[in-house]
């Protein structure tokens, strides 16, 4: 099943452990200490648009990309910022001219399999980013799929629904298999509705992305601890890239992407 289609309707009450407001304050700050302080922005994978209202509200002229309709619904039905939503692929997305800044959180880029779907999304960062514009994104750590997600299950239960999830990490392909039960309480009702998705998600390292963002012909800027801002250790969970954008022959910079 296509992810994010059943879940999309209990993704934000599952993720209100999620610390939106704190990773948007860190991106604005950091964002603003590189002269970003407005003008447009892309949220690549945006889900149901958390972040990205933060985000407008923090002063910028969003962009939610997503591939999940379902999702997207969700986001524009709470969308009082007046966001521009994209129903795209970030393998294949498209602006109509370039943005100042670029990021994906909450581990979208792991849902990219292969190295030539990251080294896409790299080379279309670096065409639609304005002169010096910076991509920022974050990706699960090989920690956390082999010592924290991989052979184990979760299960939580709510008042409006519950879920289990089952991990399975293969170490020679890399890729994690979230096996994902919901069970969904229908509207005004005690009985609940049980749907399943399976989602997969691919373990990448940071020698791995450093090689890509070269070929991609972006700048390697840094990387991080994606919760603390500070240096990756060995049992970093998440890891926050920052990349820049490097001209390219034939690359037609524009004022504005899009219209809102």
């Amino acid at each position: 099943m296509e992810a994010y289609t059943s879940f999309a309707e209990v993704y934000d009450m599952f993720m209100d452990n999620v610390p939106y407001e704190q990773w948007a304050a860190f991106l604005c700050s950091y964002l603003k200490k590189h002269g970003i302080a407005d003008g447009l922005v892309a949220d690549l994978g945006c889900g149901t648009g958390k972040m990205t209202r933060l985000m407008a509200r923090s002063g910028y002229d969003m962009i939610g990309v997503d591939n999940s309709m379902e999702m997207l619904e969700i986001a524009r039905d709470n969308d009082s910022e007046n966001i521009l939503y994209l129903m795209q692929d970030m393998r294949e997305f498209e602006f109509y001219g370039t943005v100042r800044a670029i990021y994906s959180a909450c581990d979208s880029m792991n849902y990219l399999l292969e190295e030539e779907d990251i080294l896409a999304v790299l080379r279309l960062a670096n065409n639609y980013l304005d002169p010096g514009g910076l991509f920022l994104f974050d990706l699960n750590t090989p920690f956390k799929y082999r010592e924290l997600l991989g052979e184990n299950t979760f299960a939580e239960n709510r008042e409006e629904g519950s879920f289990i999830w089952e991990n399975y990490f293969d170490e020679e392909s890399e890729v994690n298999e979230y096996d994902l039960t919901l069970f969904i309480r229908e509207s005004g009702t005690d009985s609940f509705s049980r749907f399943r998705e399976t989602h997969y998600q691919r373990c990448y390292s940071p020698e791995q992305i450093k090689r890509l963002v070269e070929e991609a012909g972006m700048e390697f800027v840094e990387v991080m601890d994606a919760y603390s801002g500070g240096p990756l250790r060995e049992d970093s969970e998440k890891m926050l890239f920052v990349v820049r954008e490097k001209p390219n022959p034939g690359k037609l910079y524009v004022d504005n992407a899009c219209s809102n």
